[in-house]
């Protein structure tokens, strides 16, 4: 037991000296709320981009190390959460099936994205203020 804990020490200790000389990352995570539910956030945009890219809610969550269940219950819950779906299951076929983005889904992750740039150029003073706050 002990040799495991300095193991994670010693593991720690290596993580904080990468961490140390890494330039500091900004990331912007905004969320869309419907009541209790994150109808659009940061993980349901990086899921939409993995299946565009895949073709297939399984290939997409693999991409991303999730289970499939916790993916498909992603992509349900938004889908549930617009007046037209982001997605499209494709049922059956020699491969299987898939899933492909709807023109919805196409701008969700469009509009996603471009919030977050504009929101990066317009705090960049500040930004740029707090990471010069760091440890260099």
């Amino acid at each position: 037991m002990a040799t495991t804990h300095k193991t994670t020490a010693s593991a720690k200790e290596t993580n904080a000296a990468d961490t140390a000389s890494q330039p500091a990352q900004v990331r912007f995570r905004m969320r869309v709320t419907k009541g209790e539910t994150i109808a659009i956030g940061p993980g349901k945009i990086s899921l939409l981009e993995a299946v565009r890219k895949h073709g297939s809610i399984s290939a997409a969550a693999r991409s991303l190390d999730m289970s499939y269940r916790r993916a498909w219950l992603l992509i349900d819950e938004l889908n549930r959460s617009l007046e037209s779906p982001a997605t499209i299951s494709e049922q059956g076929g020699p491969s299987g099936g898939g899933c492909v983005l709807t023109p919805v889904g196409e701008s969700i992750i469009r509009l996603y994205r471009e919030v977050e740039a504009q929101a990066q150029a317009a705090c960049a003073t500040q930004i740029e203020s707090l990471t010069k706050l760091l440890k260099s």
